[in-house]
């Protein structure tokens, strides 16, 4: 696999960091996940505004402008095996003498992509849902920032890994939902889609707005609000989305079922009505 690094196109194991790398030291960097369908970028818009938060939020400038992150993306896609695959961005302040403080003068970014192949849930997950598990959301108050320091959703999704379970579902001072360790989470009550609103406490996923944007276009009611946690474990339907795993239903959590413990009417709508948008709009010419 060839990836991109400092302005080289590389294979995967010529690429070489300095150990002195504030990403690799103190995590002090941010990342981006692009998919890519038909070798397209997804919503590549979206995405680099959402680099720009991030990037914005650690006070690190942007290295490239868009004309240049295209040719970047572009020879990769061009260079994958894959049709479907995903664009997988890094970039951190760069290398310095190992000091907490931003490196004065400032140093050259570090920036790594890689176009990986891009798979989708097994078919089985999608008769059957997936397992989840409850924990406290003890993480830092910029979960908006996609930050590469992400040792506490490591350490939250293998909990659900040790329960043999697919995800973590996260609540915030024993009180509201925010999201999963890797996914968005969406409960479904009496017919209603109840998301949770984009603040600090969350990643605005894409995926995110592409459900809501899909529940808008067909009537689907919907709301975006708070959820009480107890609305969580009371819920008809529990979802899971995210860019490499699409809509997911979660039947069981904590061990109890939901719902009816299989995957219900509005996961089966909206799963339809997403494969129906990949197609007509994420594949479009």
């Amino acid at each position: 696999m060839t990836l991109y690094l400092n302005g080289l196109y590389l294979p995967i194991e010529e690429a070489k960091i300095s150990v002195l790398d504030r990403g690799f030291i103190f995590g002090d960097g941010v990342y981006e996940v692009i998919p890519v369908y038909s070798r397209r970028a997804f919503r590549l818009t979206a995405h680099l505004q959402r680099l720009q938060r991030s990037l914005e939020g650690i006070r690190l400038a942007n290295p490239h402008n868009i004309t240049e992150w295209t040719a970047i993306f572009d020879k990769l896609i061009a260079d994958s095996a894959s049709e479907d695959s995903y664009l997988y961005l890094h970039i951190t302040r760069g290398v310095a003498p190992r000091d907490q403080p931003f490196p004065n003068p400032s140093v050259a970014p570090t920036v790594l992509v890689m176009c990986n192949p891009l798979s989708r849930p097994p078919a089985e997950l999608l008769t059957s849902g997936v397992c989840a598990v409850t924990a406290q959301d003890n993480r830092w108050l910029r979960c908006d920032i996609k930050a590469i320091s992400l040792l506490p959703n490591v350490l939250l999704r293998q909990m659900a890994v040790d329960a043999g379970c697919s995800e973590t579902v996260l609540i915030r001072d024993d009180a509201f939902l925010t999201e999963g360790s890797a996914s968005n989470i969406f409960v479904v009550k009496n017919g209603t889609l109840l998301a949770p609103p984009k603040d600090n406490l969350m990643l605005p996923g894409i995926t995110y707005d592409v459900i809501l944007e899909i529940a808008a276009a067909h009537a689907i009611p919907h709301e975006v609000r708070k959820i009480a946690k107890t609305e969580v474990f009371d819920a008809d339907e529990l979802l899971l989305t995210s860019s490499p795993r699409e809509v997911l239903a979660i039947t069981r959590l904590d061990g109890k079922p939901i719902g009816t413990a299989e995957p219900g009417p509005m996961f089966k709508r909206l799963y339809q009505l997403y494969q129906e948008f990949k197609r007509d709009v994420m594949r479009a010419p």
